[in-house]
């Protein structure tokens, strides 16, 4: 048996002789909290309403709680695990949202009804608000993983399930936009 060896346990002992012990994985509190501002602030891009993000914030965490014997942090660090559960929440409202209005309309009179503007946070200006608004859902969605949140090009592909050169591209045409939106704002 090797001198690095613990015979005890069989596990390759440290140079001062004592056992490595493995790090023990993050508890879901942890990473809870680690990420919270994280996965509200990505939703609230993608939804453009803070309350409805709050709620799909909540529901993500409650899946994340339920699935959290089956994260894996080779495949994908906790962040990206969860902006991925972020993204089928907020995809699992959209659809019941569209079902939903679809059997209003069909058995009831849409009443016209005063739709208040986007929200994105606190703390932008007026134009970048109206820009972001005028983004499309998937434009809004990547520049908040890639820019809000800070993940990498691959990262986000993977969340969104596209390619990466997809990515990149949806990134610099929503960028392109928002641009061209400021500077017209500014000027008029």
């Amino acid at each position: 048996m090797d001198a690095t060896e613990d015979a005890a346990s069989g596990r390759a002992a440290r140079p001062d002789g004592t056992a490595y012990v493995p790090p023990s994985p993050p508890s879901f509190a942890a990473i809870a909290e680690q990420h919270l501002d994280d996965v509200l602030g990505y939703l609230v891009y993608l939804t453009a309403d803070h309350s409805l993000s709050e709620d799909l914030t909540v529901e993500t965490f409650e899946r994340a709680l339920r699935r959290f014997d089956r994260f894996d942090a080779r495949r994908g660090g906790a962040r990206t695990w969860l902006c991925q559960l972020a993204r089928s929440a907020a995809l699992d409202h959209f659809r019941s949202e569209a079902r939903r209005l679809r059997r209003e309309d069909r058995y009831t009179v849409r009443e016209l009804r005063e739709v208040p503007p986007p929200s994105f946070g606190e703390g932008l200006s007026p134009e970048l608000e109206h820009a972001l608004a005028e983004l499309s859902r998937a434009e809004r969605e990547v520049v908040a993983l890639r820019v809000v949140l800070e993940l990498d090009g691959e990262t986000t592909s993977r969340v969104l399930g596209i390619s990466p050169s997809a990515c990149s591209t949806r990134l610099s045409r929503a960028l392109q936009k928002l641009e061209g939106m400021v500077s017209a704002d500014a000027v008029a």
